[in-house]
């Protein structure tokens, strides 16, 4: 059995005496120190924590809620400021930061002030101008994700993809999303898919400090993201990060999440969908349909209307019709004839020589067939022929008695 010093101090008496090693440096306490705000971080109780940095070291810094809402500007990731406060241990981690009481608004870093200039001449250049910008599809089958093969991006991907929709394809290609030169990996990535039949690329990585970040800012990679022909979206940080790439890809997503929610339709949404139109189009197909049979009806109707054998039978009818008509009009003609008729013959009666010499008169005439009508037209001893309605008698007149 190895041996034991007797002289054995606990992690806490270690970490307790550091703490007091703090405190009693008064050189410690009450400082300000200049430098650049790093992995900004805001929790749910208030509190504030970053990192200070400078071109060569970092410090944690904690800074409360009391003495965070005493701060007259936004503090945020980038940007250069003056801290006032205390160095302090985290006693239960082992741990030492700086506890900052005030805060001094000192402009933008250095980094920030970059990744402005390049925003700003990339931006003027037309690179993030939304007539290149591509759409994109509305029903992809594959997509091409570049990111890393062991963070939560891709996972995050997957399982949102799987929910919406388990049929698309999600390929990975692993690149560096950090340290220097990961961009280059992140363009092989590109590359390597657009020779390929994905749909649409999906580049990203979780949040972290603008440092952490600043590979999705070169410059190099803005400019084939920009000339990718296929679609593609951004999805850098968490939803208050914004990077070049976000700028110069066809969409930006606040979160790798947020990148599938866009690019991955929602499989039973769709289906959904389908039946509701499923269910209109029946809807309009039978109210076409009885339409189209009323106008059926009415065409048949018209038809038979129009038709010869129709038009024939309608033209029978009519003369069925004027044929009764005649009838009754020539009945009525011919009772009316008859009837004036009946009135001439009575007339005529009246008028008829004959009629008078059925009635006893004589009709008298002399030898030459002169009809007699007077008396002062017979001279004594003529020659008369008297005509009876039996037949004719000679006569001579022996004289004769005019009326005076």
């Amino acid at each position: 059995m190895d041996y034991i010093p007797e002289q054995v101090t606990t992690v806490s008496q270690v970490n307790e005496y550091i703490k007091n090693m703090f405190v009693r440096e008064y050189a410690l306490h009450n400082i300000c120190i200049r430098g650049e705000i790093s992995n900004y971080s805001l929790a749910s109780s208030g509190h504030l924590y970053f990192t200070l940095k400078d071109e060569v070291s970092e410090l944690p810094c904690v800074m409360y809620r009391s003495a965070l809402s005493k701060v007259d500007f936004q503090m945020k990731s980038g940007q250069s400021v003056v801290v006032q406060g205390s160095i302090t241990t985290y006693e239960k981690k082992g741990r030492y930061q700086f506890q900052v009481q005030k805060a001094y608004n000192a402009g933008k870093g250095e980094l920030y002030e970059k990744y402005e200039r390049l925003k700003k001449r990339l931006g003027e250049e037309g690179l993030f101008d939304e007539a290149r910008k591509k759409s994109i599809p509305l029903y992809v089958r594959k997509i091409g994700v570049v990111t890393s093969a062991s963070g939560a991006v891709i996972h995050d991907i997957c399982d949102i993809s799987k929910r919406r929709n388990p049929f698309v394809q999600i390929c990975l290609y692993p690149a560096m999303v950090q340290g220097e030169g990961a961009h280059r990996t992140i363009i092989r990535g590109i590359r390597y898919f657009e020779a390929t039949d994905v749909d649409v690329i999906i580049i990203g990585r979780g949040g972290g400090s603008l440092e952490d970040l600043w590979e999705f800012n070169e410059e190099e990679l803005a400019y084939v993201i920009a000339d990718c022909e296929k679609p593609i979206i951004s999805a850098v940080g968490h939803e208050t990060d914004f990077s070049i790439s976000d700028f110069a890809a066809d969409l930006r997503a606040a979160t790798p999440s947020e990148a599938a929610e866009l690019a991955v339709f929602d499989y039973e949404k769709f289906l959904k969908e389908l039946r509701q139109y499923e269910a209109a189009l029946h809807q309009q197909m039978g109210n076409k349909i009885q339409t189209l049979k009323l106008k059926t009806a009415q065409y048949t109707k018209n038809l038979e209307h129009l038709s010869p054998t129709e038009h024939i039978k309608r033209q029978r009818l009519r003369l069925d019709s004027i044929e009764v008509k005649l009838k009754n009009f020539m009945q009525q003609r011919l009772e009316k004839n008859k009837h004036r008729l009946a009135l001439c013959i009575e007339e005529l009666k009246g008028l008829s020589p004959l009629y008078k010499l059925q009635a006893g008169y004589v009709y008298v005439e002399d030898e030459k067939g002169r009809q007699i009508r007077t008396a002062s037209e017979v001279e004594t001893g003529q020659a008369l022929e008297l005509t009876f309605s039996d037949g004719k008698v000679t006569a001579l007149a022996q004289g004769k008695i005019l009326k005076e």
